[in-house]
């Protein structure tokens, strides 16, 4: 799965790294985070209909992580949807009409996964990971939203509608795979277009889905990270391990 990731470059240079036409005000208000959590406000790049021109733009833009069906009666089914399994996505009717026209990417420098001892270990705890481009590169994860319109709140209360989104994931590569068993699926740099484009129906997405993913390297981090109260640049900083494996 993936429950945590890190996005904390800052909105300009998303917007230069993405070719991004347009930054949405409510964009500028998140800050960068070193410990994204569900249910955050998380930003994602998208490519819809300029509401002025009606020509199709690639935006940043924000949205609640967990994606909410638009047919839920709650938003807190989102909280079951932080993540959709690429082996499905086609057939769950949460994740299929989003996915044949509603794909974005979500920004990230690296995400966390946690390690389960070793048999016979001295340590009985999980080990974090921070995952993440050895070069140091940006990290694009593959996910789709949704909208969703709160019933509870009038049509002219602005609050009434929630974007969503969920992060694909796909079984770990067998270089990961002794940490964790599932990865999010990471989109290198010459799928990204391909993948946003709403024109784009879904057996090419699926295609565009197979792609290779970017190199990732493993670095031990605190368990700090654990606790969503903590968030700043040494959550990500590289600490010895209690129980290193064997030489």
């Amino acid at each position: 799965m993936c429950g945590r990731y890190a996005s904390f470059r800052e909105d300009q240079a998303l917007a230069d790294e993405f070719a991004i036409a347009t930054i949405a005000d409510d964009v500028r208000l998140l800050g960068p985070s070193w410990n994204v959590a569900p249910t955050d406000g998380v930003r994602m790049v998208v490519e819809r209909a300029d509401r002025q021109t009606g020509e199709i733009t690639r935006q940043l833009r924000v949205a609640r992580w967990g994606l909410v069906p638009s047919w839920a009666k709650d938003i807190s089914v989102g909280n079951r949807m932080i993540n959709a399994r690429v082996e499905s996505i086609a057939d769950k009717p949460a994740f299929a009409r989003p996915f044949a026209a509603r794909r974005a990417l979500l920004p990230a420098d690296g995400y966390f996964e946690w390690k389960k001892p070793e048999p016979g270990s001295t340590s009985k705890r999980k080990q974090p990971f921070y995952l993440h481009p050895a070069d140091g590169d940006i990290v694009a994860l593959a996910g789709l939203y949704e909208f969703w319109k709160d019933p509870s709140k009038a049509d002219d209360d602005p609050e009434r509608w929630v974007v969503s989104t969920t992060v694909i994931t796909r079984p770990a590569s067998d270089e990961l795979a002794h940490i964790h068993d599932r990865q999010p699926l990471m989109l290198r740099r010459d799928a990204w277009s391909a993948w946003l484009d709403p024109a784009v129906g879904a057996d090419r997405a699926a295609e565009v889905l197979r792609a290779p993913a970017p190199d990732i390297v493993a670095t031990p981090v605190s368990t700090a990270v654990g606790s969503v109260a903590n968030n700043d640049p040494t959550l990500v900083e590289e600490v010895p391990l209690d129980d290193p494996p064997p030489t």
